[in-house]
C-alpha cells in the first residue's frame, strides 16, 4: 500500500498533465477512479495510441459517461460525495456548463478538494486561449534560458511545462489542501496554470538573474552553456555527451582526463574570453572518440559527465537497470513510480479498459442492478 492509501480521487478524463496527475496518485495508492467518455473527442488530438501503451491511467478504475446525459451527471456527482479530491483538466468554464463546477461539488461535499489545471489559469486575458507546453513556458521565461549564442531557445516537450509546472505543481496544491481539509474540513478550489507553475520552478533561474549568474544575452554566462565545461558534445560515432564541471576539482578532473591540462585555453576556468575557442577546442576533442570511449574515460567519475541516451538506452543503462528505474507491462516500458519510500511501497497497478470497472464502481454508490441496467439503456453509462 502506498503512501496515500485511502485517498479518494475522481479524475475526469482529459489529455495532458491532468492523466498524469492522477497516474501519481495512484501510483501512491490513492483510490482514483476516471470518469472517461463514452464517444471519442472529435477535437482531440489522435495521439493516444495503444491503450496499454498509454500507462497514464496505470491504478485506476474506469467508468465511461456521457456527461451530456443528466443521469450521468448525477453519477458523477455521487462519485463526488465520497472523494477527497477531484481533478480536471478542461479550459475555464467547460465544468461549470456540465454542471460539475466547484459551487455545486461543495455542496455536494463541502472538504473536497477541487484541482484545476489549465495552461494560463481560470483567470487572465489568456485564459480562454488554446496553447501547449512551449507556449506556456516561453510566456513565462522558463523557456528563455534553454537557448544560447548560437541556438534559439527549447526544451524538452512536455517536462518543464506540462509536467513540471502542471503534473507536479497540481500535485503539491492538491495535498497541500487535502492536510488543510483534514485540520479544517474546509474544501477549496486548487488553480494550477502551467504558466504559474513553470515560473515557481524557474525559481534558481531568477536568484541566479538577480545575483548576476546569469545576465541578459544568451550565451553570456556558464549556465547557459557560455562556458565550454558546461553543454552537449557530439562524438565520433554521431552520440552525444554532457559535461557540466562547475566546481574547480571537478574542472581539473574533467581537463586533465581529456588531456587538455597543458593547454592555455582551459588554464583559467572562468576565462570567459577564452570560452568561445575553449569550446571549440572541447567540441573538436570530443569528436575524436565514441561515445563509449568517453563512457569508458569519464563515467562514474567527478567529471560531471553523462551520455545523451535515448529512452531506450536509458532503461538499458546499468544504473537504471539497478535502481529498477524503468518496469515493463504487456510489452511496454514505462517510468516505474518515484521517489522510493522505506515503509508505505508505492505500486504502478494495471490499465484499465475504458469503462471496465462501471458495475461495481456503480454498486458501491448504491444503484442496483435494475437501475444499472436503466442507466446503460439510457446511455448513460
Amino acid at each position: 500500500m502506498g503512501p496515500l492509501a485511502g485517498l479518494k480521487v475522481v479524475e475526469l478524463a482529459g489529455l495532458g498533465p491532468a492523466p498524469c496527475a492522477g497516474m501519481m496518485l495512484a501510483d501512491m495508492g490513492a483510490e482514483v477512479v476516471l470518469i472517461e467518455r463514452k464517444t471519442r473527442n472529435a477535437n482531440a488530438a489522435s495521439i493516444d495510441g495503444m491503450r496499454a501503451g498509454n500507462f497514464v491511467h496505470r491504478g485506476k478504475r474506469s467508468i465511461a459517461v456521457d456527461l451530456k446525459n443528466p443521469a450521468s451527471t448525477d453519477v458523477v456527482l455521487r462519485l463526488i460525495e465520497r472523494a477527497d479530491v477531484v481533478v480536471e483538466g478542461f479550459r475555464p468554464g467547460v465544468m461549470e456548463r456540465l454542471g460539475l463546477g466547484p459551487t455545486v461539488c461543495h455542496a455536494r461535499n463541502p472538504k473536497l478538494v477541487y484541482g484545476r489545471l489549465t495552461g494560463w489559469g481560470q483567470t487572465g486575458p489568456l485564459a480562454h486561449a488554446a496553447g501547449h507546453d512551449p507556449n506556456y513556458i516561453a510566456l513565462s521565461g522558463a523557456l528563455w534560458h534553454g537557448g544560447s549564442a548560437d541556438r534559439p531557445p527549447t526544451a524538452p516537450l512536455t517536462l518543464v511545462g506540462d509536467l513540471g509546472g502542471g503534473t507536479m505543481m497540481l500535485l503539491f496544491g492538491l495535498l497541500g489542501a487535502v492536510f488543510h481539509a483534514a485540520r479544517t474540513g474546509e474544501g477549496q478550489v486548487v488553480d494550477c496554470a502551467i504558466t504559474d507553475g513553470s515560473a515557481y520552478l524557474s525559481s534558481l533561474l531568477w536568484t541566479m538573474r538577480n545575483v548576476g549568474v546569469l545576465g541578459g544575452e544568451l550565451g553570456s554566462s556558464w549556465a547557459d552553456f557560455g562556458a565550454p565545461w558546461n553543454d552537449t558534445y557530439r562524438c565520433a560515432d554521431g552520440g552525444f555527451v554532457t559535461v557540466c564541471a562547475l566546481e574547480p576539482r571537478f574542472y581539473a578532473l574533467l581537463i586533465e582526463q581529456l588531456g587538455l591540462s597543458d593547454d592555455p585555453l582551459f588554464a583559467h576556468q572562468w576565462d570567459r574570453t577564452a570560452w568561445p575557442a575553449a569550446k571549440a577546442r572541447m567540441q573538436e576533442c570530443f569528436a575524436t572518440h565514441s561515445r563509449a570511449h568517453w563512457c569508458a574515460l569519464l563515467e562514474g567519475t567527478d567529471a560531471c559527465f553523462a551520455p545523451v541516451l535515448d529512452p531506450v538506452e536509458a532503461a538499458q543503462h546499468p544504473h537504471n537497470v539497478a535502481r529498477e528505474v524503468f518496469i515493463e507491462r504487456d510489452g511496454h516500458v514505462q517510468p516505474a513510480p518515484a521517489p522510493r519510500f522505506s515503509r508505505s511501497v508505492p505500486e504502478a497497478g494495471p490499465i484499465p479498459s475504458v469503462g471496465s470497472d462501471a458495475d461495481a464502481i456503480l454498486a458501491e454508490l448504491g444503484y442496483n442492478a435494475a437501475a444499472i441496467a436503466g442507466l446503460r439503456e439510457t446511455g448513460a453509462v
